[in-house]
This record gives structure tokens, sequence and C-alpha cells, in this order.
């Protein structure tokens, strides 16, 4: 057992970090929500395009985050052990591997946009959705390349400047989709299409502005003087060995997710523009233990590179029990208040009310999403990914998509069947990690 003690001492410098963190992220996912609003003012088409244009970025950006992790979690370890010269050479291996797996990442979202017909989407969705894809896809070079440079920021205990880069960038996002979407200030309203725009142009800003921060700052001296060349193949063994299965476990979750956007399409145009703000919502709710998760990744390994193993259990569950307190009060929202919510974002009565059903089934599976992202967060700070990635493959592949899709077609439930699918996968996906932390964590017997 932890004590009370430890949990609250090891709780204050975990939330301080996370803070920002969390702040961050629903930065990111505000600039999503944001395109819906939009869009959904243009019409329930155009917002299925934009929730099946998304499904399909989600998986490659995922997979290219998970590749990504390990800059911060190795820069925040060695940074504990003093060594700064070794964090600025992360983040240089870090750069590489973002632009790589970026411009990857954007010739297949590129070769995929020749094939959207074969994805079983409704016709009218695949009729339009094209230029906003391509928009989107290319927007992805710089969200990965965004991404590592701010976690190394963060991992380094300086995640105030990223915080505030993504708060302003959701202000920039929205003006670029007044201006673009409906023709403001002497552009022309060029609908979905203007809001791809709004998009890449808001990635790309932020991408500067982080960029510029990082030469300027005296916090990051080392960085300026570190040479550009010197590339270590152990380096980049090393982010690959923690990345690849990181990214593994992401992209079962995550696609777990898409596959069941793509069979929101399946069952038509109305329940993948429901599912749209419903996922919408639910990952606004999800970015709090996200930035946790973070947080407690960076935390653990930084304790294990001062030597403080004591530290490790309490630094896990003091945070696993704040994200679920805090998930608790959005399952509680999503119940009470589903209605008001989803009408906010469209004016189409069908779409909202399907949408309103899919968050009360979220406020089931809120609590065991913030628990398995949590508890991925703190093994991934122990460097334990393998089992791991076996244990997302099993929750979402094994038992969520199948009972999801037995549920929304061979019964009467559709896409809250579908949902629910989801909710089992996530439970399973909590219980499993949260226990494998308490075993690789529990003092040996004596």
């Amino acid at each position: 057992m932890v004590k009370l003690a430890e949990l609250r001492r090891e709780l204050r410098p975990t939330l301080t970090l996370a803070f920002p963190i969390v702040v961050g992220q629903v930065s990111q996912m505000l600039i999503g929500l944001t395109d819906s609003a939009f869009i959904g003012r243009v019409g329930k088409v155009e917002l299925a395009a934009a929730a099946f244009t998304q499904g399909v970025f989600n998986i490659f950006y995922i997979v290219g985050l998970g590749l990504l992790l390990g800059a911060g979690v190795f820069a925040a370890r060695d940074h504990g052990a003093g060594d700064d010269a070794a964090c600025a050479a992360w983040l240089r291996h870090g750069r590489a591997l973002a632009l790589g797996a970026g411009w990857v990442a954007f010739a297949g979202m590129l070769f995929l946009s020749t094939q959207l017909h074969r994805f079983g989407q409704p016709a009218e969705v695949v009729a339009i959705v094209r230029p906003f894809y391509l928009l989107i896809a290319g927007s992805i070079v710089f969200a990965l390349f965004f991404q590592v440079q701010r976690q190394f920021a963060e991992s380094l205990g300086r995640p105030w400047v990223p915080m505030g880069i993504m708060l302003a960038d959701v202000g920039l996002n929205a003006l670029f989709n007044w201006m673009f979407v409906f023709g403001h200030l002497g552009f022309p309203a060029l609908g979905l299409v203007g809001s791809g725009w709004a998009t890449l142009l808001a990635r790309f800003s932020a991408v500067a502005a982080l960029g510029l921060w990082l030469q300027m700052s005296p916090t990051f001296a080392v960085v300026r003087s570190a040479p550009w060349s010197g590339w270590e193949r152990a380096r980049f063994a090393a982010l690959l060995k923690l990345g690849v299965p990181a990214a593994g476990m992401l992209l079962f979750e995550g696609g777990a997710f898409v596959a069941t956007a793509l069979m929101m399409g399946w069952l038509g145009t109305v329940p993948l523009a429901a599912h749209q703000i419903a996922i919408g919502c639910a990952s606004l709710a999800f970015m709090f233990p996200l930035g946790l998760s973070l947080a407690v990744s960076m935390r653990i390994s930084r304790a294990g590179g001062e030597g403080r193993t004591a530290a490790l259990r309490p630094i896990g569950f003091g945070a696993l029990l704040t994200g679920l307190v805090i998930m608790l009060g959005f399952a509680l929202a999503f119940a009470l208040a589903g209605r008001a919510i989803t009408a906010a974002f469209t004016p189409a009565a069908d779409v909202a009310a399907l949408a309103a059903q899919l968050l009360v089934v979220a406020a089931f599976f809120q609590l065991f999403d913030g628990g398995q992202v949590i508890s991925v967060g703190a093994l991934r700070g122990l460097h334990d990914v393998r089992v791991p990635t076996v244990i997302t493959f099993i929750a979402y592949w094994v038992i969520s998509l199948p009972l999801g899709y037995w549920l929304a077609f061979h019964t009467s439930l559709g896409a809250v069947g579908l949902w629910t699918g989801l909710a089992a996968g996530l439970g399973s996906a909590a219980l499993l990690l949260g226990w494998r932390f308490h075993r690789l964590t529990s003092p040996p017997r004596a």
C-alpha cells in the first residue's frame, strides 16, 4: 500500500507539471472542436466529411506521436541525472525522427487520397472530402514536429510557454475558420476547404512560434550550442525501441476509434456526423488524464534517473486517483447535460439527438478511459512498453471491435452498440494496465 503522506508529497509536483500540459492538450482539442463548430454550420454532410478525414488523420498522427515519445522520456531521465548535453542530443534526434515520420505519414495519406471511395463511406461524403483531406494531410508534418519540441520542453520542466502557444493557436484557428469558412475580411467563403486551410496555417504558426522560443530562451542555451550533425545510431535505436511499441499501443487504441468511425459511415451520414460531435466531446475530456499521463511518464523517468525508486509508486497512483476524480466529473456532465452540449454543435436535430445518446455511453467509460491512459504513461516512464502493447491489442481488437460490430449490425443498437464495444475495450485495458503497474512497482516480499 502507498501511504497518504507519500501520495500528497509526490502529487504536488506531478500536478504542477501536468496543469500546463493539460491546458495545452485541451487547446489542441479545442482546435478540432472549433473546426467542428464552424463546419457544423455549413452542413451535416460537411461535418461527416470532417469526421472521416479526422479518423484517417488520427491513425497516422498517433503512430507518429508514439514513435516520438521516447525523446521526452529519455530527456527527462538524463535531466534528472544532470546531463544537459544528452538532453540536447535527444531533441536533435527527436526532431530528425519527427521530420521523417511526418513526411512518411503525409505520403501515406496522399496515397490513400486516391482510394477514398474504398472505405464504404456515403457517396455524398466521398464527393466533397478530398480537397479538405489533402490540406489536413499536409498539416501532419507540422503537428508531429511541434509535438517533439513541446515534449522536450516539458521534460526539462518548462511546460508553460508551449501551453501559451497552444492557447494562442486556438484563437488563431478560430479566426482563420471565421475568415475562410464564411468569407470575411475580403476572403471568399470556402466552406469545408476553408477549415482545412485554417488548420494547416494554425499548425504551421505553432511550430514556428515554439521553435523560435527554443532558439531564443536562455534556458535552452545547451540546445543552441549542440551540433546539428554527429548522429548516433544508438540514440535512434533507443528511440525506436521505446517508440515502436508505444506507437503500437496508440495504434491499437486509436485504430479502434478510427475503425468505429468508419463503421459509423456504414450506418449513414447522420450516425457519422453524430459520432464526430460525441467523440470530440469525449476526446476533450480525455485530454485531462492524457496530460496527467504525459506528466507521470516524465516524472517517473526522471525519478529513475535520480535514483528515487521509492517514489515511483506514489507518483503513479497519485495521478491515477486524481484522474479518476476528474473523469467522474465529466461522466456526470455527459449523462446530465448531453442534449444541451450536442445542440450547441449543430442545428440538425437528428444528429444532436443521436450524439446525446452516444454521450450517455461515454459517461460510463470515462473512468476507464482515464485509468488506462494514466497507467500507460506510468508504465512508459518505467520503459515498460511490450506487455502493455499486447494488452491494448487484446482490449481493443479482440474485445472492443468485435463486440461493437456485433451490437451495431446484429442488434437494434446501431451507433450506440459501436460505442458500447468501445466501453468494453477501455474497461479491459484500464484493469489490466493498472494491475501491470501495481505488479511492477510492488516492493519485493521479505
